[in-house]
């Protein structure tokens, strides 16, 4: 009997221990290495992969996003414990620059995978649409 409550509470607690989730980039080892100041995009390319996301403002860059999110139990939400920016800035001619690798303490956590784009402006909801469309009857 007491074999098989001990079996019956490890299964139950056996969904409630810490699960770790990467998203994003990883690097592989040694990639860095690989990419001396002056090499090219085609290189970059080659070594690193495709970037996160790239930017032409002021110059072009590549960015490679990753975060890890924790979750100490189940049922309970994530938190960020890490988040990594690598950061590869290139010059007029396309050759690297520099290379910058941001953490958590450079910035302040942001969700970049969001589908919403924030607006200033009233919001206007379904119901007040419908309210402003109806014809005066008197």
């Amino acid at each position: 009997m007491r074999c098989a409550f001990v079996l019956g509470l490890s299964l139950m607690l056996g969904g409630c221990f810490a699960e770790t989730y990467q998203r994003g980039y990883i690097a592989q080892e040694g990639a860095l290495e690989q990419v001396p100041l002056g090499s090219s995009q085609e290189q970059v390319l080659i070594v690193l992969g495709t970037p996160s996301t790239v930017a032409t403002v002021s110059g072009e860059a590549f960015y490679y996003i990753s975060q890890t999110a924790e979750r100490p139990v189940a049922f309970m939400p994530q938190r960020v414990i890490d988040q990594r920016v690598l950061a590869v800035y290139f010059d007029k001619s396309r050759r690297v620059e520099r290379i910058a690798n941001y953490g958590l303490k450079d910035g302040r956590v942001f969700d970049y995978v969001s589908r919403t784009t924030p607006t200033s402006g009233a919001e206007v909801n379904l119901l007040a649409g419908v309210l402003k469309a109806q014809p005066k009857l008197f």
